[in-house]
């Protein structure tokens, strides 16, 4: 099975960020618990900007509300061209993924909710269930040709339903008090951008110009700014032809490498910023770190394989070329390193409790870790067990 030219893209550019995002989260935990750490937070709350037009924000503020926008912009462009012409252009190659990816939020959701409903931790329900693309895609990418070119894809497609599952959650559950004028003007300028592409307006900078506005007035309403970037992806024009580069696709080109490369690693290097003090590691078993941890670790697996299993079973889909139920086991492992998005749900849904805070990424760099390792040793094992041939393999 064929990886396409953007599969290859994705998985080259996930593997090589992947490990300087592992770089960037130990040297951001080392800087946290040496003498530098007080001077980075004092940094990392330095205000910069202006207050005409209310643009003067913490640096924090400008990388998790500004640098984000254009990770969610890359997101929402791979979102909108697999959905046009990629792997979930149709309901038969998209329904595995997406049935896997629904179960996949669910169940982990459930988990987090059994341990913290009623509690004060109650409000993070959505930490356990986002997926994190780049070390996933990283660590499947690292076994090489000994895994089925369909499992990966099918891992991709899964983790980009989840972020747009991830997505929707952070603008339904987790927006501020609205501001509706502000709001009713960031509606009138996504209808403006839709217009453009039904005028089939093909020059980016007359969606890059009316996308910045969206973001300012996004932010201004009380609805999470990265949103801005998924709705301007939206409204981008692509095509289903692999002749023609579309407008989309010239824009995702451009973004990968810095969004891989810089604003990944920034924003790791921000929000890892973990200062461990005792009783954290109590923490892991607290309700809060249970249900983060179970939810990750346990409710992925379990939500990905059972409603995977579901689909199978009722003919809607089938298992991936190539792959066993060893190899969707391993998946599901892998789908548990929630990391990035993790992290940013974790800040959203406990705003200015920095010690929660800081506990919710301790407990989610743990859940991450330990999906990372059982994923590789399942796969790995499965490579093992299952010897396959990879028809049109191009690894």
């Amino acid at each position: 099975m064929n990886l396409s030219i953007y599969f290859k893209k994705f998985f080259n550019s996930s593997q090589s960020s992947g490990i300087i995002l592992i770089f960037c989260v130990a040297i951001s935990l080392l800087i946290a618990n040496s003498s530098l750490g007080e001077g980075f937070q004092n940094f990392l709350h330095y205000e910069i900007g202006t207050h005409l037009f209310h643009l003067k924000y913490p640096i924090h503020i400008w990388i998790n509300d500004g640098l984000m926008a254009i990770f969610f912009l890359l997101v929402g462009l791979e979102i909108k061209r697999e959905l046009v012409e990629g792997e979930l252009s149709s309901f038969k190659n998209a329904s595995l993924p997406i049935f896997a990816a629904v179960g996949g939020m669910l169940v982990p959701a459930t988990i987090y909710t059994l341990f913290n409903s009623g509690t004060e931790f109650s409000n993070g329900w959505g930490i356990p269930m986002a997926t994190d693309i780049a070390f996933s895609l990283a660590l499947i990418s690292m076994l090489g040709s000994k895994i089925p070119n369909s499992i990966k894809i099918f891992l991709a497609a899964l983790a980009i339903v989840d972020d747009l599952g991830a997505i929707l959650v952070i603008a339904i559950f987790y927006t501020d008090q609205i501001q509706w004028m502000y709001l009713l003007i960031s509606f009138g300028i996504v209808a403006f951008l839709f217009l453009l592409n039904f005028l089939k307006v093909t020059r980016l900078i007359f969606y890059i110009i009316p996308g910045l506005f969206l973001w300012y007035f996004l932010h201004n309403s009380g609805i999470h700014a990265t949103i801005a970037g998924v709705l301007l992806a939206l409204s981008i024009p692509t095509n289903a032809s692999n002749v023609q580069i579309s407008p989309l696709e010239k824009l995702e080109h451009h973004l990968h490498i810095p969004v891989s490369f810089l604003i990944m690693p920034i924003f790791a290097l921000t929000n890892t910023n973990i200062a461990f003090h005792s009783g954290m590691a109590e923490g892991l078993i607290s309700t809060l770190g249970l249900g983060i941890i179970g939810g990750l670790v346990l409710g992925k697996l379990i939500g990905i394989n059972l409603f995977s299993f579901i689909a199978i079973k009722l003919r809607i889909s089938s298992l991936p070329h190539n792959s066993t139920w060893s190899h969707m086991l391993g998946v599901g492992f892998l789908a548990g390193i929630g990391f990035t998005m993790s992290i940013f749900i974790a800040l959203l849904s406990f705003k200015e409790q920095f010690e929660i805070q800081d506990e919710a990424k301790f407990a989610i760099l743990i859940a991450s870790f330990l999906s990372a390792i059982l994923g590789v040793i399942i796969l790995s094992l499965s490579a093992k067990k299952n010897k396959f041939i990879d028809d049109d393999s191009d690894e």
